[in-house]
């Protein structure tokens, strides 16, 4: 039987030394998932800050903007049919990386790009407000899909957001035709994520894990909507299989008694979860 190669995906965020968090995962995940992968380290750390604190190496401006010009002249750039941006390490890189997204589209116009507005979190930025506001400038007006936690996006609307319906216009007021809203508000013991057109409400639930746990579901969760998108899975199957997968290696960290998603150990379960996850959609909140 023939393979049909799979589009190479440019993946941009941050790269820590050990664990399963920015590049290590999403990168992992595309790979797995049969993706050629291009890596650019927006920020290089020993472990996630969660950790404790440690040194972090950030490209100075001008060297970061030396690779993306010779990235924008590389005669391969129609090879990428993907693009994810997570982490930024300066305010200076979104300008940068908005040139090389820009060039790309140029050469492939077809090319999805996901950005995961990774900025904060539980109602405060973790990054400084001028890299949010680049990220917010550059980086969301361009993107095909969005990933931001409720943080992230009241922050990218400019609005606050107390309930569900908040968080749905919230997600309607920006430019993306898909925004992912990962953690979204729940009850119940449960939690959810929920999946915003312009004409329909997607919500994947499931049960809410107590207690402390492992640092990276966002860069996981982005990597695979991505890629279950480009494999031509319609919406409700890219992200009923996301959440799934990541309900699996949660589960699976917690009974290995891990800090750190168990990616290598359980990759199977990236290609096929065994969780289940049922995909609704909220008629009362879609216009």
């Amino acid at each position: 039987m023939p393979i049909s190669p799979k589009p190479a995906v440019l993946v941009l965020t941050s790269e820590v030394v050990r664990g399963a968090v920015g590049g290590r995962a999403a990168g992992f995940t595309l790979e797995r998932l049969g993706f050629p992968l291009w890596t650019v380290h927006t920020v290089t750390l020993p472990w996630h800050p969660g950790h404790g604190r440690a040194s972090r190496i950030v490209p100075d401006e001008a060297s970061f903007a030396a690779l993306i010009d010779d990235l924008l002249r590389a005669p391969w750039l129609g090879e990428i049919g993907g693009i994810l941006t997570g982490y930024v390490g300066a305010a200076t890189q979104p300008a940068a990386i908005a040139r090389l997204i820009d060039a790309i589209r140029r050469t492939n116009p077809d090319v999805l790009y996901l950005c995961d507005p990774v900025m904060g979190d539980n109602g405060a930025l973790y990054v400084p407000e001028a890299n949010a506001a680049a990220i917010r400038d550059y980086l969301v007006p361009r993107a095909d899909i969005l990933t931001p936690n409720l943080t992230e996006l009241a922050f990218l609307a400019g609005q606050p957001i107390a309930t569900r319906d908040e968080a749905v216009d919230a997600a309607r007021a920006l430019t993306a035709p898909r925004v992912a809203v990962t953690s979204a508000l729940s009850g119940g013991g449960e939690t959810e994520t929920l999946l915003v057109t312009a004409d329909a409400v997607l919500s994947a639930r499931h049960a809410l894990f107590d207690g402390r746990v492992p640092n990276g579901t966002g860069d996981l969760f982005a990597g695979l909507m991505l890629a279950r998108l480009l494999d031509g899975a319609d919406d409700s199957a890219a992200l009923g299989q996301s959440t799934a997968t990541l309900v699996d290696l949660l589960s699976a960290a917690r009974s290995l008694g891990a800090d750190e998603l168990p990616l290598a150990t359980l990759q199977e379960r990236l290609v096929t979860p065994e969780a289940r996850v049922t995909v609704r959609t909220d008629a009362a909140v879609v216009p």
